[in-house]
């Protein structure tokens, strides 16, 4: 029995025709894979890939930072982030259902040895008085506190924005009332862009006072891989150097910087409609008795049938054999629309819902 590989689906169940697992499901469009066939390519370790110099400028410029690296994945942004701010047996502050706690295999304490302190609070979020509660002054018995993160959109919380001005508190609170000296702050920013269409609050606005943060492209940009980390110029070469020891550093990096800039410039504004399709596939829960829905900010959509007589895991089986592929997360259904997730396939996915209901 393995516990670790991915298992492969079953060649004999039903295709897969709706799949709101999640945004990282999305599939390159035709243009992207057009500018993935153009890129301009070089060697990115020694700084000669223009595709994906290009990139890391535009998100350090769209983030307001002095400067950007490109990585394979949004866990390696957060990685190598603490990486960078935190030496072994050092104190993160992080929401308890934080990617950095919950998802990420517990690298962190495994490659660092870093302490993370959860922090509870409502959907997905801690407040900034639980985050000033949360702070300790220097003392030989307590862990040096060193970073505290936020992630936005909070995934667990249902998707959930965090506020402006909850964010500007938390740098204040970091910077000028911790304890043992100022803290660094970073955001998880692996659904960020949501977030700034949503709220109509720029990246640049959005990430203002934290010292880094990242977003990630292969969710709703619907690239194939990759994100960006940005933050100081002395930051990122720091980040470029634990970047090099986790096998992070690329050659032709240029072809998948080419589709995370492609996303740039055609798949942020769409996402409102990613937003949309949430709202319908809600609303249409909702409806259904015994579903209970948490309403989405985004485009997470979280919900349970026990009310309906069965249970999340029933009714993820049930709609997987209809073609629809859905996941339990945090024991609730969570279901993710995205670009290669059209109204039509809402309105279908709720047909099924209901039908199941009714045979239950």
């Amino acid at each position: 029995m393995t516990y670790y590989t991915p298992a492969r689906r079953d060649p004999k169940a039903p295709p897969i025709r709706i799949n709101l697992l999640s945004d990282t499901q999305t599939r390159p469009t035709a243009g992207m894979r057009e500018a993935m066939a153009r890129a301009e390519v070089g060697d990115e370790q020694v700084g000669d890939d223009p595709s994906v110099n290009l990139l890391c400028d535009r998100v350090a410029d769209l983030m307001g930072k002095e400067a950007a690296v490109f990585l394979p994945s949004g866990t390696m942004c957060n990685v190598t982030a603490t990486l960078v701010y935190c030496r072994p047996g050092d104190e993160i502050l992080a929401h308890v259902s934080a990617h950095i706690i919950a998802r990420e295999g517990g690298t962190h304490a495994a490659l660092g040895g870093f302490q993370i302190t959860p922090l509870t609070g409502a959907d997905g979020k801690f407040a900034p008085d639980t985050f000033r509660a949360a702070l300790h002054p220097r003392t030989r018995y307590q862990p040096p506190q060193t970073l505290v993160s936020a992630e936005q959109t909070a995934n667990i919380g249902g998707g959930t924005i965090w506020k402006k001005a909850d964010l500007d508190e938390v740098v204040k609170i970091a910077k000028s009332e911790a304890k043992a000296g100022p803290l660094a702050t970073h955001m998880d920013g692996a659904r960020l862009l949501n977030a700034t269409v949503a709220s109509g609050i720029g990246a640049r606005d959005m990430t203002a006072g934290w010292d880094s943060a990242w977003i990630d492209f292969s969710k709703g940009l619907g690239a194939p891989i990759g994100a960006a980390l940005a933050g100081t110029r002395d930051f990122i070469d720091e980040v470029w150097r634990w970047k090099q020891r986790l096998g992070g550093s690329m050659r032709q990096a240029g072809i998948c910087a080419a589709a995370c800039t492609y996303a740039l410039d055609h798949h942020v504004d769409r996402l409102a409609e990613d937003h949309a399709n949430a709202r319908a596939l809600a609303r249409g829960l909702s409806q259904i008795q015994g579903i209970e829905v948490q309403e989405p900010e985004t485009n997470l959509v979280f919900f349970r049938p026990d009310g309906a007589g069965l249970t999340a895991t029933d009714m993820v089986a049930a709609l997987n054999k209809r073609g629809v592929q859905i996941a339990v997360m945090d024991g609730r259904i969570r279901a993710c629309t995205h670009l290669d997730v059209t109204s039509a396939m809402i309105e279908e996915m709720l047909g099924h819902v209901r039908e199941i209901v009714r045979k239950a």
